[in-house]
């Protein structure tokens, strides 16, 4: 959530994840928008290494990337049947990647792998319908997605994200809202092992582990895929079992640090974190 000045107002950015309800054909087609990005992705990212390589003054520039792309729809068709936008964002993750590496705020950029992080970004074009809960996306159509939550604001771009084998999509929104009134609370908060935070006022919040919780069903899982032959009908319905584990596992971690952030900032207006790069040096 992002929050720039306004007079009186606040210019607020949100973003809102949903599971999607997509049919076979539309996740097919989503299936082929992810492979298309990470093929531009991967294509521009070999091209720009070896262009470096022969002039160390080459730095990667996303107009002349993106001028690369219809002579690359001309040689393979399959980049046509994906909406531009696709393509361009992807470009565009490319960039920021750069950057980011340049600025010393990531690595550099890696080649993206079949199925792992797969995602595709719409900036503009998309369609809400919140009574029927459907969402409609460019050259994918209108499907249905389950509501938690109203959506409040502007709709700014929608990314859609492939967990295991299910949909999500985020939705970024930007909407005007006054400043919230001042709260002269202060706490202060120790991360721990056996609490996973106590609070200053001798309150603390006990550890929630799904993965512990559910490490015994998943080394079954598991040593089940180790037993069965590779590529096999069996081994594909194992690995799905196992995706939409550790799906759940990481569902779990992210509902319980989002009920917990937001109980604490609610009540708290300064919050004092013990430094743990400190702690990590002192530690050796």
């Amino acid at each position: 959530m992002s929050y720039r000045s306004g007079g009186i107002q606040l210019l607020i950015r949100r973003g809102f994840k949903f599971e999607l309800r997509p049919n076979g054909m539309q996740i097919q087609l989503m299936m082929q928008f992810c492979g298309c990005a990470r093929y531009v992705y991967n294509r521009t990212l070999s091209l720009e290494k070896s262009l470096y390589e022969k002039d160390s003054k080459h730095s990667f520039k996303y107009t002349e990337a993106a001028n690369r792309l219809p002579g690359w729809k001309k040689k393979n068709p399959f980049l046509k049947k994906c909406h531009s936008q696709v393509l361009q964002q992807s470009l565009k993750d490319l960039d920021r990647a750069y950057t980011n590496f340049f600025a010393k705020r990531g690595n550099f950029p890696k080649y993206k792998k079949k199925y792992r992080h797969d995602s595709i970004r719409f900036p503009q074009g998309v369609e809400l319908d919140e009574v029927k809960q459907q969402i409609k996306l460019p050259k994918i159509g209108w499907m249905g997605y389950r509501k938690s939550r109203d959506i409040i604001g502007t709709i700014k771009n929608v990314t859609v994200i492939r967990r295991g084998d299910k949909w999500d999509v985020s939705i970024q929104t930007e909407y005007k809202a006054s400043p919230p009134a001042p709260s002269p609370s202060e706490i202060g908060i120790d991360m721990g092992v056996k609490r996973f935070a106590t609070l200053s006022n001798g309150d603390f919040v006990e550890p929630l582990n799904p993965f512990k919780r559910g490490q015994e069903k998943l080394a079954k899982l598991q040593r089940k895929l180790a037993r069965q032959k590779k590529g096999s009908r069996n081994s594909r319905k194992t690995k799905r079992k196992i995706a939409r584990l550790h799906r759940h596992i990481a569902d779990s971690r992210r509902d319980f640090l989002h009920k917990t952030s937001t109980k604490i900032a609610k009540n708290h207006s300064i919050i004092y974190v013990e430094d743990l790069r400190n702690l990590c040096t002192k530690g050796g």
